[in-house]
């Protein structure tokens, strides 16, 4: 098995509701997504992929939809308030945490046709979570 891991960083906003700790209000961080592709075999350049078409993909996706941004939750009260005043804001169905990114994440370099293993997310510089398919239908 071969692999190669692509690190992209970006930056964003969020808030978590229904959660009593400070991560209940609005904040940021300057996050490193890790992604790694695996495959079994090489392409004909002896590569599992270029590096710069992992970053192409994931760094394009990123800056587009999520960097420089606020992703909350949409039932979160701050939403209207936000587009109201011109704010970019990223809605997901649950409360954004990093491990609700990183799946983000993956799931967007799945649906382009890489063979994306995992995706790790670093929310500061010793915070983690990362995603990846469970391989035993169970762990589902």
């Amino acid at each position: 098995m071969y692999s190669v891991i692509k690190r992209v960083s970006f930056c964003y906003g969020h808030r978590l509701l229904d959660y009593d700790g400070v991560c209940k209000h609005p904040h940021g961080h300057n996050a490193v997504a890790e992604v790694e592709i695996r495959t079994t075999a090489l392409d004909q350049r002896s590569m599992v992929c270029d590096f710069s078409d992992v970053k192409h993909l994931v760094k394009g996706w990123i800056d587009r939809e999520i960097d420089h941004k606020m992703i909350l939750r949409s039932d979160d009260p701050l939403v209207e308030p936000l587009r109201q005043l011109g704010e970019p804001v990223f809605l997901v169905d649950s409360n954004p945490t990093v491990e609700r990114i990183a799946r983000l994440i993956y799931e967007h370099i799945q649906q382009a046709g890489l063979p994306v293993a995992r995706v790790k997310v670093w929310e500061t510089e010793t915070s983690s979570a990362t995603y990846e398919p469970a391989t035993n239908p169970a762990e589902a």
